[in-house]
């Protein structure tokens, strides 16, 4: 029997938007695992590090050489009953480093229904029949346009912009600016919405639908305001975007791409800067584009991209228009919140140090993430059994990894394959006094709700992991909101327990602190 944790060997794709050499993330990590084909070149771009089962670029047992789906094939135990019934030989997520020097399409993912038709039609642009939401975590800072803005900023943007206006045409920026001034299409549920979303379709279909001799027209004057006014283009901007930030975005992306409709796409869209530890998710049918930086990203497994700007790839303008939703939003509303971690027991050593396990937890059933950072030599993290599969990927530092009596060394770069059922141990040996370094993982994993095993839910029903329960974790009771609980082997946990039975926190592992700290302390931020 296949044990269940087993380093791999992840595939690397170099498409011209990676960043160069060992400035990107996904080589350096690659780089991490010997192999005889791969040697970092600093001047060609390295994009993408594939960590899954997707046939496209499949990651290997870093022993044996076979795929994780042939392993599956003789261990579906690996995988769960239950994600084998439902899902078959293969991991349901797609997990990702990104590596983004350049600008990358103007795109959005089809949903499970569109990704079947447009599979049909043409399996050459559209490999696979499911659906592709997905999440982007920042590992440094990253830049993105994701989503349509609020109606009121497209509307200041049609018109203090001319050369866009001229493109989406007057009665279309008249039609979407009078949603506003109505309060019609407002995002708190004042006003027609369908009118609204109407009116920006009409807009935005305007745009893509510009003839090639009139985008060409129009992008020197574009690229000329851009240039000439500085802080003062597009009428100073809008609170979300300066007028510097949306001049330095035109020409920036001018000198990637030239006279291209992304140059005006990009005023439609949703502005975002990421910090590391940051996140966002995207379903599917919303547009969007990555624009810089590198990132962590996890998906349902497809490689399907609608393409309609910013790329020489295949492009299908048509169904990116009819496919979208016409959501608009500030980008807040895009943003994911990470939450502690329900499953992680920390020891003494990572709770002082202010060590955590945090979970980023789309509401779809095939993949949530888990960031876990320890800051010292000796913070140990251990996280309960969990019934589906998971990969874990180490970003910065060094410690362990353990399952049972199997224990492998990570440093960065360094990729394992955790099986279903198993307890998962990592700690750090950086960090400390005199050492800034931290050791940083991420955790993919997929663990259906109760009830869906073997079933198609249509990701209708959010991902929310099982918890594994034992007689250790009994507690104490209470009905104040923010109350402590004490566990019966010594651990703290702290949270809202006006529902001790949905409760699930984050613990601290080791004896009570003498004396014991106040609730405040408890739940400092330091954790």
């Amino acid at each position: 029997m296949q044990v269940p944790l087993f380093r791999l060997r992840c595939g690397l794709n170099s498409y011209e938007w990676g960043k160069k050499g060992s400035e990107s993330a996904a080589a350096r990590f690659a780089a991490a695992t010997p192999s005889d084909s791969l040697s970092i070149d600093s001047d060609k771009p390295y994009s993408e590090l594939w960590m899954g089962s997707h046939p496209s670029n499949p990651s290997r047992d870093i022993d044996t050489g076979r795929t994780l789906s042939e392993i599956f094939a003789d261990n579906k135990a690996l995988l769960s009953a239950g994600v084998a019934a439902r899902y078959g030989d293969r991991l349901p997520f797609l997990l990702k480093i990104l590596s983004i020097d350049k600008a990358l399409s103007i795109q959005a993912h089809p949903n499970k229904k569109l990704a079947e038709q447009l599979h049909a039609r043409d399996p050459r642009n559209y490999p696979d029949d499911n659906h592709k939401p997905e999440m982007a975590i920042a590992i440094t800072p990253f830049e993105g346009l994701c989503g349509f803005r609020p109606l009121a900023e497209i509307a200041h943007f049609l018109a203090s912009v001319p050369p866009l206006r001229s493109l989406v045409g007057d009665d279309n920026a008249r039609r979407l600016a009078a949603e506003v001034a109505t309060a019609d299409g407002t995002q708190d549920g004042g006003g027609d919405q369908e009118r609204a979303r109407t009116a920006l379709r009409s807009a935005f279909g305007a745009l893509m639908s510009s003839d090639a001799d009139a985008v060409a027209r129009e992008v020197p004057r574009l690229v000329d305001l851009a240039r000439s006014e500085g802080d003062g283009f597009a009428a100073g901007g809008v609170s979300s975007t300066t007028g510097r930030d949306m001049a330095e975005l035109v020409t920036r992306l001018h000198h990637q791409f030239g006279a291209d409709i992304g140059l005006f796409v990009l005023f439609f869209l949703n502005f975002v800067r990421l910090q590391p530890g940051e996140a966002l998710f995207l379903v599917a049918d919303d547009i969007h584009a990555y624009v810089s930086g590198d990132i962590v990203e996890c998906m349902a497994a497809s490689d399907n991209v609608v393409r309609a700007g910013l790329t020489p790839k295949f492009k299908d303008v048509t169904t990116l228009v009819d496919m979208l939703t016409y959501r608009f939003a500030p980008i807040d509303q895009q943003k994911m919140v990470p939450t502690d971690y329900p499953y992680a027991t920390l020891n003494r050593t990572a709770y002082s140090s202010g060590s955590a396990a945090v979970l980023y937890d789309p509401p779809i059933d095939e993949f949530a993430v888990v960031r876990t950072q320890l800051r010292s030599v000796g913070s140990k993290v251990t996280m309960e059994a969990i019934d589906g599969p998971s990969i874990v990927i180490c970003t910065a530092g060094r410690g362990s990894i353990a399952v049972g009596s199997t224990r492998l060394d990570v440093a960065e770069g360094f990729v394992f394959f955790v099986g279903s059922s198993a307890e998962v141990v990592m700690e750090s040996t950086v960090g400390g006094s005199d050492d800034d370094e931290e050791f940083i993982t991420f955790r993919a994993i997929c663990e259906l709700p109760q009830g869906l095993q073997g079933k198609d839910s249509g990701g209708t029903v959010p991902h929310r992991p099982r918890r594994v329960d034992s007689a250790a974790t009994n507690f104490v009771r209470t009905e104040r909101a923010t109350q402590k609980r004490l566990y019966n082997d010594g651990d703290i946990s702290i949270g809202d327990v006006s529902d001790a039975d949905n409760l699930v926190p984050l613990k601290i592992a080791g004896p009570l602190p003498t004396p014991l700290p106040t609730n405040s302390a408890l739940c400092s931020s330091s954790r």
